[in-house]
């Protein structure tokens, strides 16, 4: 009987083989979506970091190979009931610009391997927060989330600026050209992400930046000497990296991760809504956040950046509902190729930062309303906008002001001082907790009773 059942291919059922001609350009178009989001986080903390030209091309082909791995425990999970890796779901993995505030930090004090480090406890805290997110998701409503993905979109801002004048320390910083190009490259981005549609809309930030890329070849701003000396093909590097472990730096990303293992609820949410009409179940929130947990501390291993889900490809989703986990599957193949293959890796070192600058300006721009959204899922009483505005602005102030709190102990500073988006995160958390729940009608009241 089994072998007379027909074959599903149906790109709109999660177990669907659809043909190749069928789901390849779907796939590509995944890959498209989600390759810039990808490798940019990569090239920023190389900067950072400053890594040599062949490093930066390792971080970035890890940071591939490690989303690849990522994706695919997403689709194929491992483990049983008691305790899976992986939802089942139709979703991309990638690196995340989430944690690039609090890696930025810890990069400044520890290097690599002082991220990695606690890159790989972090895992360990999303893991927990796994198994126990049921429970814990009333603690973070949309309120709360949304606060700190609108700060985590208003701390990169700086990076994005510093990026379009040329990057810190460029001897061309904040010159004519490096603005010109970046806005050139912003302009792009901006009409195809207004003006066209299909694949042109989709890829809106890659096209804008073959555009600057190709228009900055012809200005001389490109360097290819780091695609001859790379190879065609090379494995991983285990350890490559190294490992530190810092306490102050275990305890922000340990945090980060606490609160982007809750926000991935509501990507793995909007998926099953947008793609099946459905909410997810626990099972499929639970291994969705260990899946996540497990890849993180794989990257720690080989030296690839925290991942998440990828918001652009859960859109995706949401809009063709190609559900099917194969298509997603070919995509992440796709993604895990790439990771094998250095020259790949060092033509992405090669984009002039002025570009990167003018591309992911738009994509902060993204994240810091898609936190307004969530805010805006619960309605603006005043116990609900002071919660917002008092998250943001200490988060956001004591970030702009650092010497405000010189005067407190390094492990503070080194704590609380390190990303806008811990201190946002703790007083959105508290606040919540502690201040009474208040409707706008319960407020209304309360001012008419005053008039009595």
């Amino acid at each position: 009987m089994e072998a007379n059942r027909p074959k599903n291919t149906s790109l709109f059922d999660l177990d669907g083989k659809p043909s190749l001609g069928k789901a390849a350009p779907l796939s590509l178009q995944h890959v498209l979506a989600m390759l810039v989001g990808n490798v940019t986080p990569a090239i920023i903390v190389s900067g950072v970091a400053g890594l040599s030209a062949e490093d930066s091309t390792i971080l970035v082909q890890t940071c591939m190979f490690i989303a690849g791995i990522a994706t695919l425990l997403q689709l194929y999970p491992i483990g049983g009931w008691g305790f899976r890796a992986g939802s089942r779901l139709p979703v991309i993995m990638g690196v995340s610009f989430a944690y690039i505030p609090t890696v930025l930090s810890i990069v400044g004090d520890y290097g690599i391997a002082g991220v990695l480090g606690a890159q790989l406890i972090g895992g360990f805290m999303a893991i927990l927060v796994g198994i126990f997110i049921k429970p814990l998701r009333k603690y973070f409503p949309p309120i709360v989330s949304g606060t700190v993905v609108l700060t985590i979109g208003l701390s990169l801002y700086p990076v994005a600026i510093n990026y379009m004048a040329g990057g810190n320390g460029s001897p061309g910083y904040g010159s004519l050209q490096n603005w010109g190009i970046a806005l050139i490259t912003l302009l792009v981005v901006i009409i195809c992400n207004n003006f066209t549609k299909g694949y042109l809309k989709l890829a809106s930030i890659l096209v804008g930046i073959m555009v600057g890329y190709v228009i900055s070849i012809f200005m001389g701003m490109v360097d290819f000497s780091a695609i001859g000396k790379a190879g065609w093909f090379a494995l991983p590097k285990f350890g490559y990296f190294g490992m530190q472990f810092n306490t102050t730096a275990v305890i922000t990303m340990s945090i980060m991760y606490i609160v982007n293992s809750i926000q991935a609820v509501g990507d793995l949410s909007a998926t099953t809504a947008g793609g099946l009409d459905r909410e997810p179940t626990d099972e499929e929130l639970s291994g969705g956040i260990v899946g996540n947990g497990v890849a993180s501390i794989i990257g720690s291993l080989f030296g690839g950046l925290p991942t998440a889900t990828f918001s652009q490809n859960v859109g995706i989703v949401a809009m063709n509902k190609v559900v099917s986990r194969f298509v997603l599957a070919i995509s992440a193949v796709i993604i895990l190729l790439c990771g094998f293959i250095p020259k790949f890796g060092a033509l992405m070192t090669t984009i002039p930062q002025a570009v990167l600058g003018g591309a992911t300006i738009s994509v902060f721009a993204l994240i810091t309303m898609s936190g307004m959204k969530l805010i805006m899922q619960e309605e603006l009483s005043a116990r609900n906008t002071s919660l917002v505005g008092l998250a943001v602005a200490l988060g956001m102030g004591i970030d702009m002001v650092p010497a405000s709190i010189e005067a407190f102990p390094k492990w503070f500073i080194d704590i609380f001082g390190s990303s806008p988006v811990i201190i946002a995160t703790i007083v959105a958390f508290v606040l919540n907790i502690i201040l009474p729940k208040k409707s706008i009608v319960e407020e209304q009241k309360e001012r008419e009773e005053m008039d009595r």
